[in-house]
């Protein structure tokens, strides 16, 4: 049976998928936060039965997540021992948490229903205010779910993809806040300000309080930006669906291997192939 996506998004709050002066004054305000720091968030999003139908479907796949226990730094890079101590790509830190690949959700699901909405893409795009905006084409991250658990996070990182879009599915008892550091690398690297950020003594980072149902667009390429551990029994379940300036963009082999726990042909047939220089 094919979810009904105009019952799982609140589209009278949100009208997505038609033109007129209640979708462009929802840009509007999409757009002012993403100039004021890249970020943005479109508080409840989802309807409630949205909300239980989308954290139904990541109760049912959530065991075919690739969790990972691993030491990173915000590049997801090697060690390079010839740098100084205290260089922020020689900061190592525990990250465990698990993808559910995008393989795993059906196209009559709720997760891709959403993401089918028509109008969905359009409306990202006119938020983004992107001329070069694409879907991720990469089989297994196009549209995923992160799922974490009690005395799990994600540690300060770098995005690959330049846009990101995630919706809030299920929070955890406690903890689990998104903190980030705007723009930090908006044009160049800035280790300096990244270092800050890493040792707690940058005053660039915001605390975001994200809940069940709340879409939230944010430039994770230049944004250094963490989960905050968790507590509790209760995992906490995030949509991601990603966008990218150039077509056919897909992960490369290492991080899809570290991520996902397995590559495909494509990540390796593409290998390299990437619309900018930064590290990751």
């Amino acid at each position: 049976m094919t979810a009904d996506a105009t019952r799982l998004i609140d589209l009278a709050r949100y009208p997505i998928n038609r033109d007129g002066p209640a979708r462009d004054r929802v840009l509007a305000q999409v757009r002012a936060d993403l100039d004021g720091d890249g970020c943005a968030v479109l508080k409840g999003f989802l309807t409630p039965e949205g909300i239980a139908a989308l954290a139904a479907e990541a109760d049912s796949v959530a065991a075919k997540g690739h969790w990972s226990k691993s030491r990173t730094n915000a590049y997801f890079t090697k060690d390079d021992p010839s740098l100084p101590d205290d260089d922020p790509r020689r900061q190592f830190y525990d990250r465990s948490n698990a993808f559910v690949p995008a393989d795993n959700f059906p196209a009559n699901g709720p997760l891709r229903s959403v993401y089918d909405t028509p109008g969905f893409d359009d409306f990202i795009r006119d938020c983004l205010q992107e001329e070069k905006f694409y879907r991720y084409a990469d089989p297994l991250a196009d549209v995923i779910v992160n799922v974490a658990e009690e005395g799990n996070g994600f540690p300060w990182h770098f995005d690959t993809n330049n846009f990101t879009v995630t919706l809030a599915i299920q929070n955890a008892e406690e903890g689990g806040a998104f903190e980030y550091a705007p723009g930090i690398r908006e044009g160049n690297e800035n280790f300096e300000e990244v270092a800050r950020v890493l040792n707690g003594t940058s005053d660039k980072v915001t605390v975001l309080e994200l809940e069940p149902g709340d879409l939230q667009l944010f430039r994770g390429r230049y944004s250094l930006h963490r989960v905050a551990p968790l507590k509790g029994a209760r995992p906490r379940y995030v949509a991601i669906f990603s966008y990218v300036e150039e077509p056919g963009m897909v992960g490369a082999p290492e991080r899809t291997q570290q991520l996902y726990g397995r590559t495909l042909p494509i990540h390796h047939q593409r290998a390299g192939q990437r619309a900018d220089d930064y590290l990751d």
